[in-house]
């Protein structure tokens, strides 16, 4: 099996594993759910799961990655312009890194202090990684970027909450989407005299 094929196959199996974790678990509840009853409804070994996901709670949060890496992974030229442009359009989008889902997920991180409990990691890395940038443009203005990065983190933090929020109440997605727009508007606007020359 050549290399592209190995690493195609890895990700069907991730892919295949995350979804049916992740449909138990909104059927069932997360605590409820073990990583053998996982591991045979996928038809993988235990193992398999473990391989792929070291911490169960990774089977919900198979995006973490690119949730802690978003924005500041596509952030080019000015940081405040461009993470409001990337939240704009993932806002359009109806993306998951914004908070969109549906409601039964919802409802499941909610009620589960595990979930509710890694979302706020997931949060905070996504801080992290803002400031790293940040401090790494601007190290000789000492706080002045840590702060910067957490006021965008924190921007983006509630908007997010937003949009979950409104997604257990189980409004449509264009809806939500219409809802936080002027929202997030008023919130860019309020950073933008501090924080708009970064």
């Amino acid at each position: 099996m050549s290399e592209g094929l190995r690493a195609q196959k890895k990700h069907e199996t991730r892919r295949n594993i995350s979804d049916v974790a992740t449909g138990l678990f909104i059927r069932n509840g997360f605590e409820d759910v073990t990583i053998a009853e996982i591991a045979a409804e996928a038809r993988v070994a235990k193992m398999t799961v473990t391989n792929h996901f070291p911490r169960k709670e990774d089977l919900v949060f198979d995006i973490r990655a690119d949730f802690a890496a978003w924005p500041a992974s596509l952030i080019h030229d000015s940081a405040f312009h461009d993470t409001r442009e990337i939240y704009f359009e993932a806002l359009g989008a109806e993306h998951a890194l914004v908070g969109f889902s549906g409601r039964g997920f919802a409802r499941m991180i909610k009620e589960s202090q595990v979930l509710t409990n890694a979302l706020h990691e997931m949060h905070r890395e996504r801080e992290e990684a803002l400031t790293h940038l940040l401090i790494g443009r601007h190290p000789e203005r000492e706080l002045e970027p840590v702060l910067a990065a957490a006021h965008l983190a924190t921007v983006l933090r509630v908007l997010f909450q937003e949009v979950f929020d409104r997604t257990l109440e189980d409004e449509p997605a264009k809806q939500i989407a219409a809802a936080v727009w002027p929202l997030a508007e008023q919130a860019f606007d309020q950073l933008e005299p501090v924080f708009g020359t970064y």
